[in-house]
C-alpha cells in the first residue's frame, strides 16, 4: 500500500516539475501566436466546410482543407454569455450570471477581477489585441483594455443596440426616421440600410473615435480586417494573441456594397458571410506572407447558433439562436495550424468556448489562474492528436441564461424540462425521443444535472457563481443624439 501511494506521489511531483520547467523554458521564439476569429450569429451551415450551398467561402474551405473541423464545438445560446465563457474558461453562469445579454449603459459587466485569456497570455509576454465586438460591458471598468488587452478597436455591443431617447436607459430606444435611400456611383438606388437607430460608438482603446450611423456599418468588416492585419505585422517578431470578434453577421445585416447580391440565394446574411470569408483570407494571407503559419494557431468559430429568422442556416441541427437545441449552441469551428493540426481532418469530440483559455495557456506555457475554478479543459490533444481522439471532455451542460436546460454525456443529450432524450450520434437533428427506451440513461444524466445545480444553482445563483462587476452610475458612451460621454471624446 505504502509503495503504491509513494509511486503515485512521485508521478504527480514529476508532472508538476515538468510543467513548471516547460513554462519556464518556453522562449519567446518557441511560443505560438494565437488568433481567435469569432463571428456573430453564424449558423452551423452558413459556410462551405459545414455544408452551405449558397455562400461561397473559398478561404474557409481552404482553412478546413489545411486544418481540422470541430463538429461538436459548443458556445452559448446568445452573445454575452458565450463571450464570457471564451474569456474566462468557465460556464457563463459562473462568471457572467445574467438572464440574457448586456445592453448599453448597463450597470453590470464581466467583473474586473476575472482573469481573462488575454491576461493569462500577457503574463508570459504576449502582445494582445481585441478587434471587433466586445459585448461584456460598455462601462470603462469592463472594457477590453481593463481585461488584459493592450489594444482595442471596435463596437462595445451589438449593432442593433443604442441608447434610449433619454440618453441613459439600457434599451435600443424608439426608431428614428429612416435615412434616405443610398445610391451607387451610377445613381442607382441600392436600398435603405438601417432602421434609423442611434449612432454606435466605435472605440479605439477607451476613446470614441467615430459615431457609426446605420448605413456606415457596411465598412466595419473591412476596417476590422485592416486593424487586425496591421496588428499582426507590428508584432510579427514577438508572440501575440489577436481576438477578432466580428460584428457580422448579426442583424441588422450590413455587407459592404461590393458583396451585396453575391451569394447564390443566401440573402444579405449570405452576402455578409462571404465578406467574412474575405476577411479570414486576408488574415491567413498575412500570416503566410510573414512566414508565421507554422507558429500560429487560428481558431474560427461563432458565438452562438444562427438566427434562422434572419436568413441563417443551421443545417441538420434543430433550433436556432437563443435555444438549447443543437442549432442554438453548436457552432461551426475550424482549427488551423500547419505542421501541427492535421490537415483535412474532422473531430466530433466535445469541445467548447470555455476550453480556449486552458488550451492556450498550456500551449503558451502560462499558468492557469490561481484559486479559481475553471470548467474548461486543455484540448491540445483534440487539436493536434489523431482525429479519433475522444478528448478529455465527455460532458457538457446547456445553459440558457441562469437556467440549466439540458445535459450531454458522450452521445446522449437530455432536455431536463421535457425529459426528452436523444442520441446525437445517430440523431443529430434531435427528432426521435428515446427516453422510454433508455430510462437508465435518463437517470444518469439527471444525476449529472443535479450535481451541476448544487454548484451553480437552478434558476437563481448557486454557491459557485462569482459576482458580476458593478458600477454605481452607468452612463452611455454615446447618447441618442450622438453626443459622446465626457472623457471618451477622441483626442484626434
Amino acid at each position: 500500500m505504502f509503495s503504491r501511494i509513494f509511486f503515485r506521489l512521485l508521478i504527480l511531483t514529476v508532472a508538476v516539475i515538468t510543467n513548471q520547467l516547460f513554462a519556464t523554458h518556453l522562449t519567446a521564439a518557441d511560443k505560438p501566436n494565437f488568433i481567435v476569429i469569432n463571428v456573430d450569429d453564424l449558423g452551423y451551415a452558413d459556410i462551405g466546410p459545414f455544408g452551405s450551398k449558397t455562400n461561397a467561402t473559398p478561404n474557409l474551405d481552404r482553412m478546413a482543407q489545411e486544418g481540422r473541423r470541430l463538429t461538436s464545438y459548443y458556445a452559448a445560446p446568445v452573445c454575452s454569455p458565450s463571450r464570457a465563457s471564451l474569456m474566462t474558461g468557465c460556464y457563463p453562469k459562473r462568471t457572467l450570471p445574467i438572464p440574457h445579454v448586456l445592453f448599453p449603459a448597463s450597470a453590470v459587466g464581466l467583473h474586473p477581477d476575472e482573469v481573462t485569456v488575454a491576461e493569462v497570455l500577457k503574463s508570459v509576454g504576449y502582445a494582445t489585441a481585441c478587434v471587433g465586438k466586445w459585448h461584456l460591458g460598455d462601462q470603462p471598468e469592463f472594457l477590453p483594455t481593463r481585461q488584459g488587452f493592450d489594444y482595442y478597436f471596435g463596437l462595445p455591443y451589438s449593432n442593433d443596440m443604442g441608447p434610449g431617447e433619454d440618453g441613459a436607459k439600457s434599451n435600443p430606444g424608439r426608431p428614428l426616421p429612416k435615412p434616405p435611400a443610398r445610391r451607387n456611383a451610377n445613381g442607382d438606388e441600392v436600398g435603405v440600410r438601417g432602421n434609423g437607430q442611434p449612432p454606435l460608438p466605435l472605440l479605439e482603446n477607451e476613446r470614441v473615435v467615430e459615431r457609426v450611423r446605420a448605413d456606415e456599418q457596411a465598412t466595419l468588416t473591412r476596417r476590422y480586417t485592416e486593424r487586425a492585419t496591421n496588428f499582426i505585422r507590428e508584432h510579427r517578431d514577438e508572440p501575440f494573441f489577436l481576438y477578432m470578434p466580428h460584428t457580422a453577421v448579426h442583424f441588422p445585416l450590413y455587407p459592404a456594397d461590393e458583396y451585396r447580391g453575391k451569394s447564390k440565394g443566401g440573402g444579405l446574411l449570405g452576402d455578409w458571410s462571404q465578406e467574412v470569408d474575405w476577411s479570414v483570407g486576408q488574415v491567413l494571407d498575412t500570416i503566410r506572407e510573414l512566414n508565421l503559419q507554422t507558429k500560429t494557431l487560428v481558431i474560427f468559430t461563432s458565438d452562438n447558433g444562427g438566427s434562422t429568422s434572419h436568413g441563417s442556416n443551421n443545417g441538420p441541427l434543430r433550433g436556432a439562436k437563443g435555444s438549447t437545441w443543437e442549432g442554438g449552441i453548436r457552432v461551426p469551428t475550424i482549427a488551423w495550424w500547419p505542421e501541427h493540426v492535421p490537415a483535412g481532418t474532422s473531430t466530433d469530440a466535445i469541445t467548447s468556448m470555455m476550453d480556449v483559455l486552458p488550451t492556450l495557456a498550456k500551449l503558451s506555457g502560462a499558468s492557469l489562474p490561481d484559486g479559481r475554478k475553471l470548467d474548461g479543459v486543455d484540448m491540445e490533444s483534440v487539436l493536434i492528436g489523431p482525429a479519433a481522439d475522444a478528448g478529455p471532455r465527455d460532458t457538457f451542460c446547456y445553459y440558457r441564461g441562469l437556467n440549466l436546460q439540458a445535459v450531454r454525456v458522450a452521445d446522449w443529450k437530455l432536455h431536463l424540462a421535457s425529459g426528452e432524450l436523444y442520441n446525437l450520434k445517430s440523431d443529430i437533428g434531435e427528432q426521435t425521443n428515446v427516453a422510454d427506451k433508455h430510462p437508465e440513461v435518463v437517470q444518469r444524466l439527471r444525476s449529472v444535472a443535479d450535481a451541476t445545480r448544487d454548484d451553480l444553482g437552478v434558476e437563481g445563483l448557486g454557491p459557485g457563481c462569482r459576482p458580476l462587476g458593478r458600477v454605481k452610475r452607468p452612463l452611455p458612451l454615446i447618447d441618442h443624439q450622438g453626443v459622446v460621454r465626457s472623457g471618451f471624446e477622441s483626442t484626434n
